[in-house]
């Protein structure tokens, strides 16, 4: 159950986050110490969607503006790995935003549904709820992900594969289509197991 801790000590927040502009929702429900730097909430969220942090970002909390800053691109004037989540003194139903890929328009609305207290027995970040796999790196924004979607129905899916079987000499030169087949056919699953492994076992543990 949610506690009251003392607001000395290292809370967890439990937030819900979800791609914006996408259906069926895309999402994540994942518990965060409030010890979390941004430079570490921003790697946990592209593990989170299976993206590759090939591009900019931003988080926007509080009117402000937080990130890794980069040659040529955007730049901040707080240190990414000494802003954490604890400065902001957030509440139960406070809402944020991460926007990932400007040119693309990515879009991940974060809330914190509860805060309870600090468990040191317990390993954070985890994740402990979530929905579909994170939008495939090549499609440029939610508009393009909502069509290939349509496009990449079961059917069409089931249909290409066959198709493929059938001649099965050029399967070898067809390597990265069915990976893009095997991306779409995959796209309403979520392991959170798989995630957790990854979460625990890249050095961000609070």
């Amino acid at each position: 159950m949610p506690t009251n801790p003392d607001p000395l000590d290292p809370v967890v927040y439990q937030l819900r986050v979800i791609v914006d502009g996408v259906s069926p929702l895309i999402w994540r429900r994942l518990l965060l110490s409030s010890d979390t730097s941004i430079a570490d909430l921003h790697t946990v969220l592209q593990w989170a969607f299976g993206w590759d942090d090939d591009h900019l970002h931003r988080f926007v909390i509080h009117g402000g503006e937080y990130g890794i800053s980069y040659m040529c691109g955007i730049g901040f004037p707080d240190d990414p790995d000494q802003v954490r989540l604890s400065r902001f003194k957030l509440r139960t139903g406070e809402r944020f935003t991460y926007e990932y890929d400007f040119t693309a328009g990515w879009r991940l609305a974060l809330r914190v549904e509860q805060i309870f207290a600090y468990d040191p027995g317990r390993a954070y970040p985890a994740c402990v709820g979530g929905g579909r796999a994170g939008p495939p790196h090549e499609c440029a924004g939610p508009w393009d992900f909502m069509e290939q979607r349509q496009r990449h129905n079961i059917v069409a899916l089931a249909q290409r594969f066959a198709a493929l079987l059938q001649d099965s000499r050029h399967l070898t030169d067809e390597r990265a289509e069915l990976f893009e087949l095997r991306t779409w056919l995959n796209i309403d699953r979520f392991d959170r197991r798989a995630l957790n492994r990854v979460l625990t076992g890249q050095g961000i543990v609070a």
